[in-house]
């Protein structure tokens, strides 16, 4: 589920951490006394470019997976003694059900705002907003998702698995790269991707 975290119930973070971070911790505790019983036992985490960089209006999802990434981090220094391998998959968009539909979520997400965050954002910066994702590049051309089943693939039979796995041009070539450059830079470039001239009801309002 997407949107700004103004916008955003607290019960929608609950949720995502609950299926993207708090079922993943569960599991691998509950079946870690078997996975060690033997070295070389590996764990495969699908996580997301999302993991390593932030992009606006989907705050639950990127700190779910970010909190992923950690703990899988975490998991694999600790039981590196055991024998234990632990990889991550962080693909960037894929031609999923995640992406199908998402300005009508989006407009879901916004009916259920309170009136005093509306106005503050004002529904023309909404549909501003939703315009411009609809002609996101990195939406518009979501890779094959065969090239995640294929990283699965080898890091699950593979003899020597990776650390982490970047399937596809978009988490690979741009969004890995563009991570890894100073904060205020990554900033400017990912404020001019997402585009727009329409500023919040609540900023003109400042300005004025």
């Amino acid at each position: 589920k997407g949107g700004f975290i103004e916008w955003t119930p607290m019960e929608t973070y609950r949720q995502t951490m609950d299926v993207n971070f708090f079922g993943h911790v569960a599991m691998t505790k509950k079946f870690l006394p078997l996975l060690t019983s033997r070295r070389g036992s590996r764990i495969v985490n699908l996580c997301s470019s999302a993991g390593f960089l932030a992009p606006p209006g989907l705050s639950a999802y990127n700190a779910s997976k970010f909190a992923l990434e950690a703990f899988s981090d975490t998991l694999r220094r600790e039981m590196h003694g055991w024998g234990l391998h632990v990889s991550i998959i962080e693909p960037g968009y894929m031609r999923t059900p995640i992406i199908d539909g998402l300005d009508h979520r989006y407009q879901e997400l916004w009916s259920g705002v309170d009136e005093d965050t509306k106005a503050r954002w004002g529904n023309e910066y909404f549909n501003s907003y939703l315009d411009v994702l609809k002609k996101d590049f990195f939406l518009l051309n979501a890779e094959n998702p065969a090239k995640v089943v294929k990283a699965l693939r080898h890091a699950v039979t593979n003899t020597c698995p990776r650390l982490r796995y970047r399937p596809g041009w978009q988490s690979s070539l741009v969004l890995f790269p563009l991570s890894m450059l100073p904060a205020w830079i990554a900033d400017v470039i990912v404020a001019k991707k997402r585009g727009g001239t329409i500023s919040p009801a609540g900023i003109m309002e400042q300005i004025e």
